[in-house]
């Protein structure tokens, strides 16, 4: 069986970069290898989404360092800003997913999206594109104070309700520095859960959410097409884990505090349900 899965995080919202990329585990076009798998860079000329935004390849905005951590950036070029985002070349599905992160998502610009989830480009019909997430962001609003959201899709993104997603109303003190982010998906049951340090810790939990067959089934809308009615979706045969950061595009065409981005993610861990 493989390994508990683990992602330690190293968040930033600050106006230059942290180190210059190294590219010591070196990309093959359009194609990183970290943490032991292979990952597809997303890139985009015009506007996609999420966001919707421009989504760059550039190795200087998407890129593995010495220490073998994956870089997401937004960045500007030529007066364009640009998202990043990758995809996992292995399928994955129900299991166990866990993210460490050490940040202070109080810092993001008020439309700066870090997200982890999963996702197939072929469910939308029947499992809603098999989407379960985690995201930090203030979803626009400066005075929100719950950055930490557990969703499951359908669902509408933002700070207002929703029965399919959870904002975690606690102390936002408890997002500075180390802390651990997991979900297990079932077929009957996805249950979240945080707690500070890293994934061994063993640390009291300080915010939790989890959904059942008992809520309503949901249809997820995209222009003028529809899917069918979805309580909990199932992953499909080509579902794998996705990272990205982004901005929500319709508040601005880029951070709203029109600063460069970035995060590190240090490691990547995935444990299947049998």
């Amino acid at each position: 069986m493989r390994k508990i899965i683990g992602l330690v995080i190293i968040c930033f919202a600050i106006a230059c970069k942290q180190s210059d990329p190294q590219d010591v585990l070196p990309r093959e076009g359009d194609v990183l290898t970290f943490a032991g798998r292979k990952w597809d860079v997303k890139s985009s000329s015009t506007f996609v989404g999420p966001g919707p935004n421009l989504f760059s390849r550039r190795y200087n905005d998407v890129w593995v360092d010495e220490n073998g951590y994956l870089h997401l950036s937004i960045v500007n070029h030529d007066g364009a800003w640009y998202s990043t985002e990758v995809i996992s070349q292995d399928t994955m599905g129900y299991g166990k997913y866990a993210w460490t992160v050490q940040c202070d998502p109080m810092r993001f610009a008020s439309n700066v999206v870090l997200g982890l989830f999963t996702w197939d480009n072929n469910t939308f019909f029947t499992e809603a594109n098999s989407e379960v997430d985690i995201e930090l962001s203030k979803w626009g609003s400066d005075t929100m104070q719950s950055p930490l959201t557990y969703s499951v899709q359908p669902v509408f993104f933002g700070p207002y309700n929703d029965e399919r997603s959870e904002y975690a109303l606690i102390d936002t003190s408890l997002h500075r520095g180390v802390s651990t982010h997991v979900f297990e998906w079932t077929d009957t049951l996805i249950t979240w859960y945080s707690y500070k340090g890293d994934i061994d810790s063993n640390q009291p939990i300080y915010a939790s959410w989890s959904f059942d067959l008992n809520n309503p089934a949901k249809i997820k809308y995209e222009g003028p097409y529809q899917s069918q009615p979805i309580v909990i979706p199932a992953p499909g045969n080509t579902t794998n884990a996705r990272m990205n950061l982004w901005t929500l595009a319709h508040i601005a065409a880029g951070p709203e505090d029109e600063r460069f981005h970035e995060v590190v993610i240090r490691d990547f861990q995935y444990t299947p349900f049998n």
